[in-house]
């Protein structure tokens, strides 16, 4: 009983030890929780990105017009969301620089192409080994 001794306890003694207990677990919580999530944050930003925002973002494109993600119904910005986050990059207006891409006179899937291009030649050459 926690109230044995009314020289040493008050009244309120119990109470205010259960808000003190309350708070700490609260502390101890929200300090999991944000270790927790700098980890995760941590894993994902294991690959960067070291190629241009425009060839991340005309890959953003890319993806999304295929419809690759969520049998087509995922939108831009959650596809971009994840590339940023997977590479540690930010594309900052996307929607701007796919505006950029389409105004080009010549070749305006130019990183696409050169992925294409780079991944014929490497099966390629393994072919000739």
């Amino acid at each position: 009983y926690f109230e044995a001794d009314h020289r040493f306890s008050t009244s309120h003694d119990y109470k205010v030890a259960k808000i003190i207990a309350n708070d700490l677990i609260q502390v101890y919580i929200e300090d999991k929780l944000n270790n927790n999530n700098q980890k995760k944050a941590s894993d994902n930003s294991a690959l960067n990105w070291t190629g241009s925002k425009t060839a991340l973002t005309e890959l953003v494109y890319a993806l999304h017009s295929q419809g690759v993600f969520d049998n087509g119904n995922a939108d831009i910005k959650v596809i971009a969301k994840a590339l940023e986050l997977a590479f540690n990059v930010s594309l900052g207006n996307f929607y701007h620089t796919y505006l950029e891409l389409k105004s080009r006179k010549m070749n305006r899937t130019k990183f696409l192409d050169c992925l294409r291009d780079a991944l014929i030649r490497k099966m390629d050459e393994q072919d000739e080994k």
